[in-house]
């Protein structure tokens, strides 16, 4: 079953149930990522507690350093 979510502004299906398996979906494990599911930021040692649910709304920013 897929779940109908939407992502950094774009609506997606996915097979994730958890924001764990989403990063893993979304080709982003090992990457510096911040998360925030609908208006809160969740930290990375709860995402594989954190389920996701259809209409969740989610930002994923890249971290990228520079100078």
């Amino acid at each position: 079953m897929k779940n109908s979510i939407c992502v950094n502004g774009e609506n997606i299906e996915v097979r994730a149930t958890n924001l764990d398996e989403l990063v893993a979906e979304l080709g982003l494990s090992g990457k510096q990522i911040a998360l925030e599911q609908n208006g809160v930021i969740v930290p990375r040692s709860a995402y594989s507690a954190t389920e996701l649910a259809p209409g969740d709304k989610l930002e994923i920013v890249h971290c990228v350093a520079g100078g």
